[in-house]
């Protein structure tokens, strides 16, 4: 128990603990940072936190998956090479104050068994966490999109990593049993349940995504550049989400083959995953898994961001009785793959992949048998986003 734990390290009862979840995206890769839709879950794998508030100014936090501990002053709220894991809560007070609200020291135990660096959000995790964790110790009231907005925040301008907002998003506001349906473009979003005796069954390859932040930037840049390159065949579009095959088909002279592929792949994307929505309010789980499958070929092929290492994750996983879809998640080059798979087949599934995953690769794949679980802030009925 993190309550325990902090007694241990601090001498005192925590005055609030909270939980945040990581996450996985079913469907919607790379969509994100084009306007477009995203279907991510909240899984059952967490980070706890358990804090009791300080008079002063400082900041005590001690993080039990890194045994380490810092502390710093709100006042003067820097980066920090030497223990880069607390610059997450780092960049959450520090926007906390720069906004308004406000806060005091504080004494904070947080881990949990969200996996790091595997795609599953860890640090959305943490910043969300931190914003929950914030809002109970000192009776801050922050709407959703509010919390969202400042976790990112603080992984944008703090930490420096680029990212959409959907991790953060579907931390706050998942729901248990349902994935989250999101429109990035504004935000508008609902929850779509995952009717059926399913799992989600996550594969983490074991291989570091070195090369996602690079090709990630890269891709970036390239959805823009196609942007730019439309336009100048007469359609008015800012985003790639905009536009639809047929359009595509008509300005494809005026894209380069990788620019074609990368539009190809954003429009065919949004598509299955409006398509998703539309089978899982049915509950046709089958069509569900081939749209899945359908989204790994795409970003194999025309998004060239899977690896040798999750196409035969993948493989594997198609292979399995009792799997509906299965396909890479995450920024891709490594990470994880996200599999439906029936409920009574699951435990064989996994068995099954990591034994062929080693024979194949001689690499040993940690697997995480999961079910969509409840946001940071489960409970909280204001939709002030919209609905979609």
């Amino acid at each position: 128990m993190i309550e325990e734990v902090f007694g241990k390290i601090f001498g005192a009862s925590p005055d609030a603990v909270v939980r945040a979840p990581g996450r996985v995206n079913l469907i919607g890769e790379h969509t994100d940072y084009n306007d477009g839709f995203v279907l991510p879950a909240a899984i059952d794998r967490t980070i706890e936190f358990a804090a009791r508030r300080r008079e002063d100014r400082l900041v005590r936090v001690h993080s039990l998956d890194f045994q380490d501990q810092v502390e710093f002053s709100l006042d003067a709220i820097q980066k920090d090479s030497e223990h880069p894991w607390s610059n997450y809560l780092r960049g959450v007070f520090k926007f906390l104050e720069a906004e308004g609200y406000h806060v005091k020291g504080s004494d904070v135990v947080f881990g949990g068994n969200v996996p790091r660096e595997a795609g599953l959000s860890s640090s959305a995790a943490v910043e969300v966490g931190a914003v929950a964790l914030a809002m109970k110790l000192f009776d801050l009231k922050l709407a959703p999109l509010e919390v969202a907005r400042l976790a990112r925040r603080a992984e944008n301008e703090f930490v420096n990593v680029p990212c959409g907002i959907m991790d953060q998003f579907i931390c706050a506001l998942g729901k248990r049993d349902h994935a989250l349906f999101l429109d990035c473009r504004d935000l508008a979003y609902r929850h779509v349940p995952l009717h059926g005796n399913v799992k989600i069954v996550v594969c983490n390859s074991g291989v570091r995504r070195a090369l996602a932040s690079s090709e990630y930037e890269i891709r970036l840049k390239q959805c823009r550049q196609a942007v730019a390159q439309l336009r100048t065949t007469g359609l008015a579009v800012n985003s790639l989400r905009e536009i639809d095959l047929a359009d595509l088909e008509v300005a494809r002279h005026s894209l380069t083959e990788v620019l074609l592929k990368r539009t190809r792949h954003v429009i065919s994307e949004n598509h299955r995953v409006l398509e998703a929505v539309e089978v899982l309010e049915k509950g046709d789980l089958e069509r569900f898994g081939e749209l899945m499958n359908a989204s790994h070929e795409s970003l194999r092929e025309d998004y060239e961001v899977s690896s040798k290492e999750l196409d035969v994750l993948v493989e594997l996983a198609r292979k399995q009785p009792g799997v509906l879809g299965a396909r890479m998640t995450g920024a891709g080059f490594g990470g994880c793959t996200v599999n439906l798979v029936r409920a009574d087949a699951a435990d064989s599934f996994a068995e099954a992949v990591k034994e062929g995953y080693r024979k194949a690769l001689a690499l040993d794949a940690e697997i995480y048998v999961c079910k969509a679980s409840d946001g940071a802030l489960a409970g909280h009925e204001e939709h002030e986003a919209g609905s979609v």
